[in-house]
């Protein structure tokens, strides 16, 4: 009894210090990690390595030569992919590694479509490749070693042109009795010690760097997740960018810390290009950048190809990994949207939701009790609030048992969940990969007697804490464990489930209370490969899990939502992420929106942060702005810690309840348009939430703003972050364009800093001069009583006096809008005082109930008549009303069907 209490009161005592700030001792810098730290002390420019051109090896899908390393004669492997759709691939790997090394499964999508490589010419130090269309040439050179690729006379991307490739070939650890060369005579090689951890390193050391030069780059983006700017800054001098999952409380702003996902994708964007860098490894990697002049960089065979001014700006990468192969996809765009569909076309596109999981959600940790969720759930009936889902956080559970209910209180979840469903209303439960180490828990039972642990450096479980106490882990990269875990969510497993109760996975980076680094050992075990291989990989097989258990509950019918903390590439396939445990202060409000999009460049659409902040506790003027803020961003949902007061929408006084309801319903009423997005998202790759940069690519005063960002193509969103604002200034792009205030129709021109007035129901909002945006200005109580509602149509005109748009409606919860083609999607289009709506997909089946009854035509002319055409030619005159003051014109209750063909004439 005595150690159960001091193993809790040592518990108890980690999470207090852990819940005032980042304790940043606890997490390693460059210097501290031993790979990092010897990667780092190599100098530009000494490249050992040389490629054997005699090696050289062509087939229809790629080419192979062999690289040496003349300091110590080891040889690599070097693999070239032409893929479709203008992207490179390279992989380096040793030629006789002494066992394999890890190579990244279950990220790509499928193998990648090849185009032919031909050898264009040949000489003792070099070797050209054509690479297709667009006069593309990879320029291979021998000594030192260096990759090129350019397009006619410009050098598009330089790989070891600073000479910095370095791979630690596995070795077998030498007698300790006999000398060691230098090379293996480095600290933290074969063992490596942080705080009261030690890493065995059975391995010995294994890490991989390679540079990448960008010539005509200034400006860099991605490789989430960073509390930091939009673009990446220059780490000269300081830390690198790191990617390595883990469990980061009350986490800092504006620096390098790694947090609790990692996409390895970077974005360089100039004038005259968009690209994008993959980096496939699951490793802990760091990520430096430098900003230097393409002069320094251009040497050797490579002048004899292109002209380079030397004061160009140059922006220079190098990646460096713990373990594994080089696998790196470059992608060469052109344009922005080109980068995104090569992206996508590697590891998927963002799945698509549940319309409701884009309402709003209500969450702390934690709602108490049955009583508690119901008392809730009428708070919002009896305040006029919308909200979609309410979430429980880990005290639900019964002692932290996942699947499971608390019998004392939540005795009846069965009936919580239908009072829920009655309102059309839904609930998340938490379920974390952490599993109790309790002989009465059959979920640790199962596991147990199935060997589904992840299994320490000894071979034996591997048990680390978190909530429950000791925990085992469940070893998610097993697919046979993954298939178990899905099958625990049917409704005869998880007892107390129903189908409106969905699931959020928390502290899979994974948390590891007492570990290293608050995460788990790198030697513990998954099957023949080390953690240290796969620990990014983890949080992504959780959630793809748990994703293919609610599918498959459902007998492969609904749409599941699972929204996961720790993410990779890929892991946009498989449902939402959140940017984990902020803290209400302006500087966590500000910094979501360069998360987000910088989630979102890196394919991960569905993002959001928690409203409020999860730590602390929020004025109300904080509260309010946060509220306006998040109902523009595509995950919308309110968090708390346990430890802070009550910050329900209606405990801050009438004034800000109201001001919460305006956010909560304009989120509402905009649902069909983030629906249509997200429809395109999963259909394209393409952003939500985008940067202004990807739809003004030619405008260099979008290139760093992160203030302000654009929903789709057409919504421009500026919120008020700054305490006491009484103005903001917003960017409005587009030399030519005209931009329209959402709540005044008040017309601005484009390409010009404006000066907004603001007071405290202020949300900047401009709707696209030349964009049509479906609304449902019925706003009830959850989403799902909205689904049949009408529609109104806000047609905003550009100077042309045209206007254009989309209108997507299916069944908002099915995979039958893949599986059976049923939905509706239509192309809405003004010109010439014609507006139309044509059907985008003529083979696709699905009638809906739904209506158009108001169309708002802003920044036009008064007409004399309006006629509506119906498909079958039958002609009807529409009432009409013209403000002049703001040329606002309303055409009301055209009555027709949001699926048919119709056509109003004005005259």
């Amino acid at each position: 009894m005595a150690a159960s209490r001091g193993r809790w009161v040592l518990l108890i005592v980690l999470l207090c210090v852990s819940a005032r700030a980042v304790d940043r001792s606890n997490f390693k810098t460059c210097e501290q990690s031993a790979f990092c730290k010897r990667q780092k002390e190599l100098k530009p420019g000494q490249s050992p390595y040389r490629a054997l051109l005699d090696t050289l090896e062509l087939s229809d899908s790629r080419i192979t030569l062999q690289l040496i390393n003349d300091n110590n004669k080891v040889r690599l492997l070097l693999e070239l992919y032409r893929l479709q759709g203008n992207m490179t691939r390279v992989k380096i790997n040793e030629l006789k590694p002494l066992k394999p090394r890890y190579e990244v499964p279950d990220v790509l999508i499928s193998d990648p479509f090849t185009e032919t490589l031909s050898v264009v010419s040949q000489d003792e130090n070099s070797l050209v490749l054509s690479l297709g269309g667009k006069d593309q040439r990879l320029i291979v050179s021998a000594q030192p070693f260096r990759l090129d690729i350019v397009e006619g006379p410009q050098v598009l991307v330089s790989l070891n042109s600073r000479g910095l490739l370095a791979f630690e070939h596995l070795r077998a650890r030498k007698d300790t009795s006999k000398p060691i060369k230098e090379e293996e005579d480095k600290p933290g090689m074969w063992e490596e010690t942080f705080k009261s951890h030690t890493d065995s390193k059975p391995n010995g050391p294994s890490s991989i760097s390679l540079d990448f030069s960008l010539p005509g780059v200034e400006h860099v983006y991605g490789i989430p997740e960073h509390a930091d700017t939009l673009k990446l800054k220059n780490t000269d001098g300081s830390d690198p960018y790191r990617l390595y999952n883990l469990d980061v409380f009350q986490y800092e702003l504006h620096n390098p810390m790694a947090l609790y996902g990692a996409v390895p994708v970077l974005i360089s964007h100039s004038t005259d290009r968009t690209m994008g860098i993959f980096w496939l490894n699951a490793a802990e990697t760091w990520v430096d950048i430098s900003s230097n002049t393409a002069g320094k960089m251009m040497f050797g065979k490579i002048l004899d190809f292109v002209q380079v001014s030397s004061e160009a700006p140059q922006t220079d990468v190098r990646w460096i990994s713990e373990s594994g192969i080089i696998d790196v996809f470059i992608m060469l765009g052109p344009k922005p949207a080109d980068v995104f569909t090569q992206y996508a076309s590697l590891t998927g596109t963002q799945s698509f939701p549940p319309l409701t999981a884009l309402a709003y959600h209500q969450c702390r940790w934690n709602y108490n009790d049955q009583e508690d969720v119901k008392s809730v759930d009428q708070g919002f009936d009896e305040h006029d609030i919308p909200y979609d889902f309410i979430w429980l956080d880990i005290e639900h559970a019964d002692g932290k048992r996942y699947f499971t209910w608390d019998p004392s209180k939540f005795p009846q979840p069965k009936e919580m969940l239908q009072g829920l469903m009655d309102k059309r209303r839904k609930l998340v439960a938490i379920v974390d990969p952490h599993i109790r180490v309790d002989s009465g828990y059959k979920i640790h039972n199962e596991i147990l007697s199935k060997n589904f642990y992840v299994k320490n450096k000894d071979g034996g479980d591997y048990e680390g804490w978190c909530w429950p106490g000791n925990s085992g882990y469940p070893d998610f990269t097993n697919p046979e464990m993954r298939a178990w875990w899905a099958s625990k969510f049917a409704y005869e497993q998880y007892e107390g489930s129903m189908e409106n109760q969905y699931v959020w996975n928390d502290m899979n980076e994974p948390s590891v209370f007492n570990g290293p680094e608050v995460t788990m050992h790198k030697d513990a075990l998954h099957g023949g490969w080390e953690h240290r291989d796969v620990h990014n990989l983890y949080g992504l097989y959780v959630q793809k899990a748990t994703a293919d258990g609610l599918v498959e509950r459902s007998g492969g019918v609904e749409r599941p939502f699972v929204l996961t903390r720790a993410f990779f590439a890929g892991s946009q396939r498989y449902g939402a992420v959140w940017t984990g445990d902020n803290a209400a202060e302006w500087g966590h409000l500000k910094i979501s929106i360069p998360m987000c999009l910088s989630l979102g460049l890196a394919g991960i659409s569905f993002c959001g942060a928690d409203v409020g902040g999860f730590f602390k506790h929020p004025s109300a003027e904080l509260l309010v702005r946060w509220y306006q803020a998040g109902a523009y961003q595509p995950f919308f949902r309110a968090h708390a810690h346990i430890d802070t007061p009550r910050r329900e929408p209606w405990l801050f006084g009438p004034e800000n309840t109201a001001l919460i309801r305006e956010a909560i319903r304009q989120r509402y009423a905009l649902l069909p348009y983030w629906y249509q997005l997200f429809y395109n998202a999963h259909r394209t790759g393409y952003p939500v939430m985008r940067p202004l940069w990807v739809e003004y690519p030619d405008d260099v005063a979008t290139f760093s703003i992160e203030d302000e960002y654009l929903i789709g193509k057409d919504l421009l969103v500026h919120p008020v972050t700054d305490e006491g604002a009484t103005a903001v200034t917003a960017y409005l792009p587009g030399k030519g364009e005209v931009w329209y205030d959402v709540h005044t129709f008040q017309k601005h021109d484009g390409e010009q800093s404006l000066y907004i007035p603001v007071t405290m129901s202020s949300i900047p909002v401009f709707q696209r001069g030349g964009s049509i945006i479906c609304r449902k200005d019925r706003v009830r109580r959850s989403s799902s009583c909205m689904e049949n509602d009408p529609y109104t149509l806000y047609a905003a005109l550009n100077s042309q006096g045209s206007a254009e748009g989309e209108l997507y409606i299916d069944d908002f919860h099915t995979f039958n809008f893949e599986k059976a083609k049923q939905f509706v999607h239509r192309h809405l289009s003004f010109s010439a005082n014609t507006l139309s709506s044509r059907n985008l997909a003529p083979d696709s089946q699905f009638s809906t109930a739904s209506w158009i009854e108001k169309i708002v035509i802003i920044g036009g002319s008064q007409p004399s008549s309006a006629t509506l055409k119906n498909a079958d030619g039958t002609e009807s005159a529409l009432e009409f009303e013209f403000d002049s003051t703001l040329a606002v014109l309303t055409l009301r209750k055209p009555g027709v069907n949001a699926a048919a063909d119709w056509t109003v004439i004005l005259r």
